[in-house]
């Protein structure tokens, strides 16, 4: 069932719910959604295992698992967790900083850069129907929006 179908249905009541409410409820919901979807689509990891792999290939030089952490938004316990499943399924290796030897280095390997250009072809298939519709400006304003209201978020944990 999708969020128009949760509204229409009649099953719970939306009205005077304030739209910030409504928008962060709906935030959450879509991401629990779009995570199952995902993990269904994914045949050998889970949706935040691959976005693991998207920000870890994103990145100049392979993170820390701090600067992940940073990155992802998550506990450095959650995503270690992500990252030991990610090494046993040989996609992530740690290796020594350079610099530091005390510090860890998270790169992809070999088989995991097969899987995302095997997967690459799908990803970018769901992409292009999700956001089927929707102009690159209303995109653009949501994005602002969600930073905003991140950076709203980081003045109130001061």
């Amino acid at each position: 069932m999708n969020i128009n179908e949760v509204i229409q249905n009649g099953n719970i009541d939306f009205t005077g719910i304030p739209p910030q409410y409504f928008l962060l409820g709906l935030l959450s919901a879509f991401d629990n959604r779009f995570q199952a979807m995902a993990d269904r689509m994914m045949e050998e990891i889970s949706w935040k295992q691959f976005f693991a792999i998207i920000c870890i290939n994103m990145c100049k030089e392979p993170p820390t698992l701090n600067e992940l952490s940073d990155i992802l938004g998550s506990s450095h316990q959650n995503v270690k967790q992500i990252l030991l499943k990610l090494e046993t399924k040989d996609f992530i290796e740690f290796v020594p900083d350079a610099d530091d030897r005390r510090k860890q280095r998270i790169v992809l390997t070999k088989k995991c850069r097969r899987f995302c250009e095997k997967n690459d072809g799908m990803s970018m298939d769901v992409m292009t129907k999700m956001f089927d519709g929707i102009s690159e400006k209303d995109l653009n304003k949501t994005i602002q929006t969600i930073i905003k209201i991140e950076s709203n978020l980081k003045e109130i944990e001061r």
